[in-house]
């Protein structure tokens, strides 16, 4: 009786297990670059995972492999994805310069200033009409930012921007490295998790970066001083992605799809909006609780960094005039959307 009972019980896990199988039919790879325990993977990319998974009923399932564990540098995440080499990836756009110059308006200083969700919005609304054309091959499915770049630094205080002339800085991004030059220092380009030991061997003396990235690098340890503008305004930002190969994602039912784009909402921005600015502040209570200085600048020190930074939008509208893209008409949009948004 006993071999009749484990035989129907086998009998029916096998069933099971073959259901699950069978309804699981399209398997996606998500590549990135941080480590499986950044915040960047556990709140935000594998919720957003499940919530495909969900969505489609069983059919989807989301792998994430962080730390590029699928081969390749960061720099080439992009490519992957266009080339098919992986199906699904959350990358820095500026770590391919010059792949996303529309998108870059939102990188530009005192263009975003302190509110997440709102640029993050703002990206959104103005994806279809503004943005696509830099996504060729790609299937975007969000964008977002964090609370952009702050200044950290290793062992000197900054509150003027004449304090960081001669410094050799970490910048993200291309307009990171036009934000330097202006400010007086040299720019040196990485991926950040090069940046602890570009700091502790002394190639750079600080870094263009927010505080959401200071635990996960123990930055606390490599610096002393972290510094941001009146009311936790930035000197510029860094977009992000979540993008599918385009062949891929025109071979998707329907159904499927829409598993994604729901996942994607409007809801779903504002949330990830939410994730960073949760992750930010807790970076900086990280440096704090360590023994660290947080230097947030008065609004006349504030705006000597501005006065440095506004030729940085110039430059940028010059620079993209030159590949037919109307920056001006960019830079008004987004502050204005950046804007609206900020005010609801």
């Amino acid at each position: 009786m006993k071999l009749v009972k484990t035989a129907i019980l086998a009998g029916a896990i096998a069933t099971l297990m073959s259901g699950v199988a069978a309804a699981q039919e399209f398997t996606f790879k998500l590549h990135h670059f941080l480590g499986p325990k950044a915040p960047a993977q556990t709140q935000m990319l594998e919720p957003w995972a499940k919530a495909v998974e969900e969505n489609s009923g069983g059919k989807v399932k989301i792998e994430i492999y962080p730390s590029m564990s699928l081969g390749g540098a960061p720099p080439e995440l992009v490519a992957q994805a266009r080339d098919g080499v992986v199906d699904l990836i959350w990358t820095v756009n500026g770590y391919t310069p010059g792949l996303f110059p529309r998108t870059e308006v939102f990188e530009l200083p005192f263009i975003h200033t302190n509110d997440i969700t709102a640029t993050d919005l703002a990206m959104r609304d103005m994806f279809d009409e503004y943005l696509a054309d830099d996504y060729k091959g790609l299937k975007v499915l969000f964008l977002h930012v964090h609370a952009g770049q702050a200044i950290q630094m290793a062992s000197a205080e900054v509150r003027k921007p004449e304090d960081l002339a001669g410094k050799k800085m970490r910048i993200p991004t291309r307009t990171g490295a036009w934000v330097i030059e202006a400010l007086g220092a040299s720019p040196a380009a990485m991926p950040v998790p090069d940046l602890p030991q570009a700091l502790s061997k002394g190639v750079v003396d600080g870094a263009l970066i927010p505080w959401e990235i200071i635990p996960a690098l123990s930055l606390q340890d490599q610096t002393k001083y972290q510094i941001e503008g009146a009311d936790m305004t930035r000197f510029g930002n860094t977009t992000f992605q979540v993008s599918m190969n385009l062949d891929r994602w025109n071979g998707l039912p329907e159904d499927v799809q829409k598993a994604f784009t729901d996942a994607s909402n409007e809801d779903w921005v504002k949330k990830v909006g939410e994730i960073w600015r949760n992750i930010d502040n807790n970076g900086i209570k990280v440096a704090t609780d360590a023994g660290n200085t947080h230097i947030e600048l008065t609004p006349e020190e504030t705006d000597a960094f501005k006065a440095k930074l506004d030729p940085v939008v110039d430059r940028w509208v010059a620079d993209v005039k030159g590949k037919g893209i109307d920056g001006d008409m960019l830079v008004k949009k987004a502050r204005e959307l950046i804007a609206s948004h900020a005010s609801k």
